[in-house]
């Protein structure tokens, strides 16, 4: 099974599944590493394991469509089975998703459909709750709305800060990623490409 991962930030998610593979716990192929913005973390660490990497700069394209369709060319070219958002922090458009159906995943800090949005952790501890966690979805055009793959939780301590509650959350993302990306491969309806 072929992925494209893109990212925005410092890739932690990426390296989790990047030792995944090369410890043979993970029979997923990265074929590239794509990013939003130059300088990433994330695009220096795919570079660093010898993954193929890309940047379609947002900030370097005239309208919010044209930088979509860029993205979704080069994405495209790399012929992913599955595309995943590794803490990739823009909003895809139409034709992105029409290009991967039900092929882009994303993972998300809390159980949900509770707080969805950016501030998922944030949202969660100011609502009380005693267990939040994490979600990996199919992503749609909503704000966190696509049908749900997979969910761990994670129990919100006396004392936890929005930084110690996300740290701990991040912990089960990276697992449960790599846990669902694994069941995906071994699925016989992803060998077919």
């Amino acid at each position: 099974m072929r992925i494209v991962v893109l990212v925005s930030g410092s890739g932690s998610n990426l390296q989790a599944v990047i030792d995944a593979v090369q410890d043979g716990d993970l029979p997923v192929e990265i074929a590239a590493v794509g990013a939003d913005r130059p300088d990433t973390y994330g695009v220096e660490r795919a570079a660093a394991a010898g993954i193929p990497t890309f940047v379609v700069d947002f900030k370097s394209h005239a309208s919010r469509a044209e930088w979509n369709a860029e993205l979704t060319a080069q994405t495209a070219g790399f012929e992913p089975d599955y595309v995943i958002s590794s803490g990739f922090m823009r909003i895809v458009d139409q034709r992105f998703l029409d290009r991967f159906p039900n092929r882009y995943l994303n993972t998300h800090p809390a159980l949900l459909p509770s707080f969805p949005g950016a501030h998922g952790v944030r949202d969660a501890l100011a609502y009380g709750v005693k267990i939040t966690g994490c979600t990996v979805m199919i992503a749609d055009a909503g704000i966190d709305t696509g049908p749900i793959l997979a969910q761990a939780a994670v129990p919100v301590l006396e004392g936890d800060t929005e930084e110690t509650l996300h740290e701990r959350i991040k912990v089960q993302e990276r697992l449960l990623l790599i846990e669902t990306l694994r069941e995906l491969a071994l699925t016989p309806s992803t060998q077919q490409r």
